[in-house]
């Protein structure tokens, strides 16, 4: 049976249109960092890459080698986590090109070190990739959270982060960085603007 992680993890990818407290595990990642507009042709190919690296370790079994541990499972879903640079924070509206972001695909459990060599030498010799030295191989735990899902453009997502920060002040909560996480559940070139869905993430800790 496929491990689908809109299923398996609900808690983690399909929250409410409203502000909840989770608490979210170790998880595994390709990750790639950079700056400026995520509008622009760079992004877009880093994402690729990322994408192409995630495919090779899932279609591993199908080119000869499967892992200790391996099982089907769903791909899972783009995400990035969000901040501004030094100037980006001094300005009074946002600035596209001051972003700074790191965009990531999970892994699976079972994905080692050597599950992770394997799937750079397979996307180097299936399609080299120009980013492809620039991604790399992590491993996170954000811990107490605040989360919730956002429908509709990016551009309104301040509405939501009022909400999240509104839920953070009632629960004696204060957020421990800066940066955001979100998790794109749509796919932006294919769905319009207002049926996006996206997850919203701060991480937070308790006020003693």
């Amino acid at each position: 049976m496929k491990y689908e992680w809109r299923k398996q993890e609900k808690n983690l990818y399909i929250p409410k249109q409203k502000p909840e407290l989770v608490t979210i595990p170790e998880q595994k990642f390709f990750l790639i960092k950079g700056k400026g507009n995520p509008n622009e042709h760079e992004f877009a190919e880093k994402i690729g890459v990322l994408y192409s690296l995630a495919y090779a370790v899932r279609m591993m079994p199908k080119q000869g080698y499967t892992p200790d541990g391996y099982y089907e499972y769903t791909v899972y879903p783009l995400e990035g986590i969000w901040d501004l640079t030094e100037k980006g924070r001094e300005l009074d509206t946002l600035n596209k090109d001051e972003l700074l972001y790191t965009i990531m695909i999970r892994q699976p459990d079972f994905v080692t070190t050597e599950i992770v060599e394997r799937a750079f030498e397979n996307v180097e010799k299936k399609k080299p990739h120009p980013f492809l030295n620039d991604v790399t191989f992590d491993i996170f735990q954000d811990g107490l959270s605040v989360q919730m899902l956002h429908i509709g453009p990016y551009d309104d997502e301040p509405k939501s982060f009022e909400l999240m920060n509104e839920f953070i002040k009632n629960n004696n909560l204060e957020r421990t960085s800066l940066q955001h996480r979100e998790i794109y559940l749509s796919d932006f070139r294919k769905v319009e603007p207002a049926k996006l869905k996206t997850v919203l993430r701060y991480k937070v800790k308790s006020i003693e």
